[in-house]
């Protein structure tokens, strides 16, 4: 069996698409263009790629970026002070606080700060427990995007077995919430499960968001599941950078029915997914219909 390969970068260029083309209608009826303001703090060299690329597709789409770059020695009330100003301003449809902050600045209380209504990251406290309750709520990118490709590849996923092995707040708790929300029987798992071969091998949707080079291997994959991978994991090999994922792609995709790859499946779909929040946050703001397709 080969697998078939789900290619993350042409399905987040579908949904961007979706998402300008939602953006012109708002625009020409209503006089309406959805706002994104992304907070970076200090000059981590990642954090600086992710937020460029972030204002390149908040343009590319028709949305207003508002940037706001602050030097790392920003004090705390500084930087909550300016939350507050974005919270306020009715341009600002999607508050982006770039982690990881400096370590002199409290990460949870920044985003506990923002508007649950403009937290187009989803991991304010409040849309936390709105998902978790099953709520309407604001759904981190990353989750979102695993979950499209799903839909997509799948239709209905109602009564399959998912696995889902990692349980950060960012990817893997609410990763499991949106399988549930979908009807799946869910199955969290992690480093310290025992026999964890065995309880990834049940799973007709495997997704691995651990965060440790290649752990998951074919044969953990059950034959014919979708296995997708979460994790971006830099590494040398034959004395080359080389980025892969938390699942070892060869092996695994000898066994699976469908799998993500490493770069260019889950990763494009994050900044999309947060464009899509961004829309979805300007319609609910305005009393509109939200998006159809673009949420969970």
């Amino acid at each position: 069996m080969t697998a078939v390969v789900i290619d993350g970068k042409a399905f987040a260029a579908k949904v961007r698409a979706q998402v300008a083309a939602h953006v012109a209608r708002l625009r020409e009826e209503q006089g309406l263009t959805p706002g994104l303001a992304v907070v970076l703090v200090g000059e981590d060299p990642a954090s600086q790629v992710y937020v460029r690329n972030k204002h390149a597709s908040t343009i590319e789409v028709g949305m207003a970026s508002f940037e706001h770059r602050l030097p790392a020695e920003t004090s705390e009330a500084d930087l909550l002070a300016l939350v507050k100003s974005l919270n306020a301003d009715p341009k600002v449809h999607g508050i982006l606080v770039q982690l990881p902050l400096p370590s002199h600045l409290n990460s949870e209380l920044i985003i506990n700060s923002i508007d649950p209504a403009k937290d187009v990251d989803g991991f304010h406290i409040s849309n936390v427990g709105l998902l978790g309750t099953g709520q309407k709520s604001m759904v981190p990118c990353t989750p979102l995007g695993c979950l499209m490709m799903l839909r997509d590849h799948h239709g209905k996923l109602a009564g399959l077995n998912a696995v889902v092995v990692g349980r950060s707040n960012i990817v893997g708790k609410p990763m499991a919430q949106l399988l549930l929300g979908d009807s799946c029987t869910v199955t969290i798992a992690h480093s310290r499960t025992k026999d964890l071969a065995e309880v990834c091998r049940r799973a007709d949707i495997l997704v691995a968001a651990v965060g440790r080079p290649e752990m998951i291997t074919g044969e953990m994959v059950k034959p014919g599941a979708t296995v997708i991978d979460v994790g971006i994991n830099r590494i040398e090999r034959d004395g080359k950078a080389k980025l892969v994922g938390d699942v070892h792609y060869a092996s695994a995709a000898e066994v699976a029915g469908a799998i993500t790859p490493v770069p260019g499946g889950v990763g494009p779909m994050t900044i999309a997914c947060l464009l899509a929040n961004t829309l979805t946050a300007c319609c609910r703001a305005n009393g509109l219909a939200e998006p159809e397709g673009l949420t969970a």
